[in-house]
């Protein structure tokens, strides 16, 4: 038997180990597998929510987690649907994922987390994995190595995580993940997380970086191109109020206004320091917080909807 033929057993073997990784982080248990999930849900409440104008909201868990896409319909008059998905997917590939949802008439708000903003090349920790996921590898530019490396790691799931799973299948019987709860009809999470640790004041350490600002030009003409309006929002924080974090916000604030519409508290800056409003995150919120972010989204977007 031929050299070749001996590895053939250990091939097969090594084969079906990553095919069950795979599995496993991108279908059934992995944390990718319920951020996939979540993210074909709200594409199919997008493509059945009907309307000559519509709101969709996206960014990250930042935007995920901050709306109350109900109250703000309400308020509004029109549709709204919450795209809002993930920070570490990156916004180099979080802008291309949603823009085949946008309709002519539609106004896209798009908030974006500092993690977003300031991120010096548009993409994350999940940025490559993300676009395998949900079966376009490549997305937003990944470059090639670096799609490479990931997706074979794809098929190697960590320790932890396999852990967690057998505890959950042995005293839930079901597996659960972060993005894992149910959606509303709108795109809305139905549960929120409380934080754990101490809370701690967020710093803005630089202004918004050039490839963001770039990439959301780039954006606002896509959306544009696809009879769409773009609306951009500074993300409510838990923040500091340091000089040099109100001088970046401030920059970032100015920049983004060139790009498009921009819609923030011009006093607090978005600013927050009430610690009771916020979930597990500095940019996450509790049903409360949503409510009065839904209210001040209303009143801040009404009057550049009602002049288009």
């Amino acid at each position: 038997m031929g050299k070749p033929l001996k590895l053939l057993p250990w091939l097969i073997i090594t084969l079906s180990a990553w095919s069950l990784g795979f599995g496993y982080n991108v279908f059934y248990g992995g944390e990718l597998s319920w951020l996939r999930r979540m993210y074909w849900q709200k594409i199919a409440i997008a493509e059945s929510t009907e309307g000559d104008r519509r709101l969709l909201i996206t960014g990250g868990s930042g935007a995920h987690y901050t709306i109350d896409s109900q109250l703000i319909e309400s308020g509004l008059g029109i549709p709204v649907v919450n795209l809002g998905l993930d920070g570490p997917i990156g916004l180099d590939v979080i802008l291309p994922s949603v823009i085949e949802q946008v309709r002519p008439g539609d106004i896209v708000l798009l908030i974006p987390e500092y993690l977003l903003l300031l991120d010096p090349d548009g993409l994350g920790d999940r940025s490559a994995n993300f676009g395998v996921a949900i079966g376009e590898p490549g997305l937003g530019g990944v470059p090639l190595k670096q799609l490479t490396q990931d997706t074979i790691m794809l098929g190697v799931p960590s320790l932890r995580a396999v852990a967690k799973s057998l505890v959950e299948i042995t005293t839930e019987g079901e597996l659960s993940g972060y993005y894992a709860p149910p959606l509303s009809d709108r795109g809305d999470p139905t549960v929120f997380k409380t934080r754990q640790e101490e809370w701690w004041a967020l710093p803005v350490n630089r202004p918004i970086s050039n490839h963001a600002a770039n990439r959301i030009l780039k954006f606002r003409q896509e959306v544009e191109a696809r009879g769409g309006t773009l609306i951009l929002s500074l993300p409510w924080i838990y923040g500091s109020n340091n000089k040099r974090t109100i001088k970046n916000i401030k920059l970032t604030a100015y920049y983004l206004s060139k790009i498009a519409p921009t819609i923030y508290d011009k006093d607090s800056l978005n600013i927050k320091t009430d610690s009771s409003l916020f979930a597990d995150t500095h940019y996450h919120l509790k049903p409360k917080g949503r409510e009065i972010r839904a209210k001040e989204l209303v009143a801040q977007l009404k009057p550049i909807i009602d002049k288009n």
